[in-house]
């Protein structure tokens, strides 16, 4: 991978990156899907734990969760952010409002539907990710 790319892909989920990758488009594997709105941020550490995709401009809204650990990529220059899932799985995805509350049975079903491991899994604990 040339520095180029790298550059292209890296994110260190960065507190300063919000600002700008708030508004990109949210891509999957077979197209859009909708664009970052907010963060959810782990108050202890400080990182990205989720980004919250409105999915309002492509079926009946809501919003959705999305982990910095499931982005493929991050185009900077044509704003968009790859995740490596099926729009359908996004869609299908348990729905996320501002009203509930973060609970790791939310998060159980949210990396269950997704076929991911979890965070907290202690095996995956002190695991430093970039993109």
């Amino acid at each position: 991978m040339d520095s180029d790319r790298k550059a292209e892909t890296a994110w260190e989920h960065s507190l300063l990156d919000t600002k700008e990758v708030t508004g990109y488009q949210l891509e999957a594997e077979d197209g859009e899907i909708g664009h970052v709105e907010d963060f959810i941020l782990d108050e202890a550490s400080w990182t990205i734990q989720y980004l919250v995709v409105d999915t309002r401009s492509w079926w009946p809204g809501k919003h959705v969760l999305v982990s910095p650990r499931w982005i493929g990529q991050i185009d900077w220059a044509d704003q968009k952010v790859s995740v490596l899932m099926t729009r359908e799985e996004v869609r299908n995805s348990p729905e996320y409002t501002e009203a509930s509350l973060l609970s790791r049975d939310y998060e159980e079903k949210l990396h269950g539907h997704y076929k991911r491991v979890g965070y907290w899994d202690k095996d995956l604990a002190g695991v430093k990710h970039t993109f």
